[in-house]
């Protein structure tokens, strides 16, 4: 006879058997994904303006509806996607929101004022955000300083050489007339244009989408989102493990800034110019629908599809306060209490699902 369990006099091979078969069941499962609490909140606002809508023929609820409130959530989802992996990351990066205008006027004054076509415009928009963005975790990993400070400081940088240059540069605020650069028509099609009529979808879902699926596989099924979720757990650790934290970090803010130049691009091509003011504060809105799709402050936990699913209340919550009629000055007051219910919500569900064993 083998051996056995002193306490149980049961055969320890036995033992061994029964914790290689123990599990969570399928609903605890569920509930420790970061991104439900998120989902549920989601369906409680789409159901919740669905019944106050006071359009004729409840637009809200439709099609229509969904393209109008799509449409505002696509260009906050797009930076929130990285902003989410940046905050599993472990960083914060305050300047996305007006690097969204320092990219759109970069490439509104390149084709305004020295005659460039615009897709080498656009490209270099690009480039523009992964320097910035390159310099942003270079020196939060550089100077130890906390990415708040670090990218708040670029936050106000960016901010005033927005106003200063372009006031300096055009003698306003607003560099205007982007739609007579060569190429603009194929670049508006690509970044501006609509699609399933008559309800006229904006393509920025579409880039939405693209880059909520490619963020969910980085993260999930690549050893980049292994590392991501290594140095927000404890940078320390990974760095004992061979993980590349410094190349990890200064990578994610580098695709935040990307993104949000997407979002300039977006923004230049629709509105065929740019306000030297365009993005500041949308940092709190990509931040929002990070922290409401299940990321934590402390790093190490969250998703892209719960970022995604938290822009998409945001979204809703925009339009759907004003389909209902209510006064939008409140829409704030609103988006603060999504905020504190989903992060109360997340936390509870986490401590749940995570303590359960079936």
């Amino acid at each position: 006879m083998g051996p056995t369990n002193s306490q149980s006099g049961t055969p320890l091979a036995a033992t061994k058997a029964d914790e290689r078969v123990a599990g969570t069941s399928l609903l605890v499962r569920v509930f420790r994904r970061p991104e439900i609490g998120a989902l549920m909140g989601a369906l409680v606002v789409f159901v919740l303006f669905a019944l106050v809508d006071q359009t004729p023929g409840h637009i809200f609820s439709s099609l229509t509806g969904a393209a109008r409130w799509s449409d505002y959530a696509s260009t906050i989802g797009i930076v929130a996607v990285p902003v989410a992996l940046l905050m599993i990351g472990g960083e914060f990066d305050l300047s996305a929101g007006v690097m969204v205008g320092s990219s759109g006027l970069f490439g509104g004054l390149l084709i305004t004022n020295w005659g460039w076509p615009v897709w080498p415009a656009i490209g270099a928009m690009l480039v523009f955000a992964l320097v910035v963005g390159f310099l942003n975790g270079y020196l939060v990993m550089a100077t130890g300083l906390p990415s708040f400070i670090v990218t708040l400081a670029m936050f106000f940088s960016l901010r005033g050489l927005n106003l200063g240059l372009t006031k300096l540069l055009t003698g306003t605020v607003r560099v205007s007339d982007v739609d007579k650069g060569a190429g603009f028509d194929s670049a508006h099609a690509v970044f501006s244009s609509e699609f399933w009529p008559p309800y006229d979808f904006k393509i920025a879902v579409v880039w939405w989408i693209a880059i909520a699926a490619l963020g969910t596989w980085a993260l999930t099924r690549t050893k980049f989102g292994n590392w991501v979720f290594a140095v927000g757990g404890d940078a320390t650790a990974a760095r004992n493990t061979g993980v590349p934290v410094k190349r990890t970090k200064i990578t994610l803010f580098m695709c935040t800034s990307l993104a949000a130049a997407l979002v300039g691009v977006i923004d230049l091509t629709r509105l065929n110019g740019i306000q030297a003011g365009q993005g500041v504060g949308d940092e709190f809105q990509f931040i929002i629908a990070a922290v409401v799709g299940g990321c934590l402050l402390t790093g190490g936990y969250g998703s892209a599809i719960g970022s995604s699913i938290g822009a998409a209340i945001i979204g809703m919550a925009f339009i759907g306060i004003a389909y209902a009629g209510w006064n939008t000055d409140w829409t704030w007051l609103f988006l603060g209490i999504i905020l504190f219910l989903a992060v109360l919500v997340n936390t509870f569900i986490g401590k749940r699902a995570r303590g359960a064993r079936r």
